[in-house]
C-alpha cells in the first residue's frame, strides 16, 4: 500500500513546518481600507489594499467605481489625485487617478496600483486642476474611514 507525502514527514518536522507557514501568514502586513459615502459623489464606493513588501515600502491597490467625471463638480475640476495619509509624514501625492468606463459597461471605473515608502494611517482623493500638486486644495471628494 502507498504511504502518503504527509504520512512520511517525521512528526515533529511537519509541525515546524506548519507553525513556520502559520507565522509567515501572520507576518504579512495586508491592511484594507473602505471609502466611506462621499456628500460630493454618494454613488461613488471603493477600496484600497496595502500590502507591506520585502523592502518595507507599501504597495498600494486603490479601485472605485461610480467617480464622477471631475469636470462635472461644482466647481468643475481637471483630475482627481490620491492622498496617503500619514503617521508622521503628513499627506502625500500618490498619483493621479483616472477614470474610465469600458466598452461592456457604461460603469465609471477608476484603480491606481504605485508602492511609497510612507506607512498609510488613511487615503482620500481630491479633484485638483494639477496632478504635481504638494498639498490637497479644498475639494476633497472621497476619504477612507479610519
Amino acid at each position: 500500500m502507498k504511504s502518503s507525502l504527509l504520512s512520511r514527514i517525521p512528526r515533529g518536522l511537519f509541525k515546524a513546518l506548519l507553525l513556520s507557514f502559520v507565522f509567515a501568514l501572520q507576518s504579512c502586513d495586508s491592511q484594507e481600507y473602505n471609502f466611506a459615502i462621499s456628500k460630493v459623489v454618494p454613488a461613488a464606493m471603493g477600496s484600497v489594499q496595502v500590502d507591506q513588501d520585502d523592502n518595507n515600502n507599501y504597495e498600494i491597490d486603490l479601485e472605485i467605481t461610480r467617480l464622477a467625471e471631475p469636470s462635472r463638480l461644482t466647481p468643475a475640476k481637471k483630475l482627481y489625485v490620491v492622498w496617503v495619509q500619514t503617521e508622521n509624514n503628513g499627506d502625500k501625492n500618490i498619483g493621479q487617478l483616472t477614470t474610465s468606463s469600458s466598452f461592456f459597461s457604461s460603469t465609471l471605473k477608476s484603480s491606481l496600483s504605485t508602492v511609497t515608502s510612507f506607512k498609510p494611517t488613511g487615503f482620500f482623493i481630491s479633484a485638483e486642476d494639477n496632478a504635481n500638486v504638494q498639498t490637497p486644495g479644498d475639494q476633497i471628494v472621497i476619504s477612507t474611514s479610519h
